[in-house]
């Protein structure tokens, strides 16, 4: 009885004993996978300061603006075209002010064909430049200026008291380009009005453009002005790529123009439209709600 017991008691304390040695070598075996050389560790170091630096890196490298230049807006178009669509205006450019002569220009012209008892023919031609610089906070040039021209030609689109209002996109004029036209009815006439908005890398380009016949006179053919309005943008657009030392018909497309990098502005400034012509682009002047284009300006917002 009592070697019973006693051989009990030994095979119990064998069990016990081999019960114990199992997670002993499950901790002697999870010891052993973070220790040895620490690649582990280090992985997870790794790891950790990629996931840090890559927001800092992202935010610190921002692609520079194509166009570091404007134009000076009066003087955008040829004589040749200005006598086209201004004929007895070429020499009436109102250059307006402007707080950012760097980011902001504008130019207007205005032509009266005064015919007497047989009617007048009126013509008003406006060119407004905003150029965008690139934003660590804000994003690109090209970007800032693609959202901006899209606010600008749905702006367009929605003029107050205009008629017949119809868009289109235009290929062709810089990257991106739509053509708004509408009738405006003024006290002195109908005004048919052309509105092309376009945008060239990180510059936004608007011609307005419109025409009516006063005192009896028939109204000008809006496909005549729509033609006009389109060749204009075009010499406007190939003006900002030339300032910025591109070559003849880079503007034209979509690829823009190879810029000159240096330094310096020529732009001019913001005008408004003569009431006689119907209010035409603001986007020389600064309304407040709008995408502010130098990049101070972006850093306070």
């Amino acid at each position: 009885m009592h070697r019973s017991v006693q051989r009990h008691r030994q095979r119990l304390t064998r069990v016990l004993v081999g019960a114990a040695a199992v997670p002993a070598m499950l901790v002697a075996s999870g010891c052993s996978s973070d220790s040895g050389d620490g690649s582990g560790d280090d992985a997870k170091k790794e790891s950790a300061a990629s996931a840090s630096s890559s927001p800092t890196e992202a935010g610190a490298v921002v692609k520079e603006a194509a166009y570091a230049k404007l134009p000076e807006p009066c003087k955008v178009f040829s004589s040749k075209t200005l006598k086209e669509l201004v004929p007895e205006g070429t020499k009436s450019d109102k250059e307006g002010e402007s707080d950012d002569i760097a980011t902001r220009g504008n130019c207007s012209w205005d032509s009266l064909d005064n015919n007497g008892v047989d009617g007048s023919q009126f013509r008003w031609l406006n060119v407004s430049l905003l150029r965008f610089e690139s934003s660590e906070t804000r994003g690109t040039g090209e970007k800032l200026a693609s959202e901006y021209y899209a606010k600008h030609a749905e702006d367009a689109r929605s003029v107050e008291g205009a008629k017949n209002t119809k868009s289109e996109p235009v290929s062709g004029t810089g990257n991106e380009a739509t053509l708004v036209t509408y009738d405006l009815k003024k006290q002195e006439g109908t005004f048919r009005q052309q509105t092309l908005v376009t945008r060239v890398e990180n510059v936004v380009v608007t011609v307005d453009y419109n025409g009516a016949g006063l005192a009896g006179d028939e109204s000008p053919k809006a496909a005549d002005l729509t033609k006009a309005a389109q060749k204009a943008a075009k010499e406007a657009v190939q003006a900002v790529v030339t300032a910025n030392g591109g070559g003849a018909g880079d503007g034209a497309g979509s690829g823009g123009g190879t810029p000159d990098r240096s330094a310096g502005a020529s732009a001019g400034a913001s005008a408004s439209a003569s009431k006689a012509s119907g209010k035409g682009s603001s986007i020389g002047k600064d309304t407040g709600g709008s995408a502010s284009p130098s990049k101070s300006d972006a850093e306070k917002n």
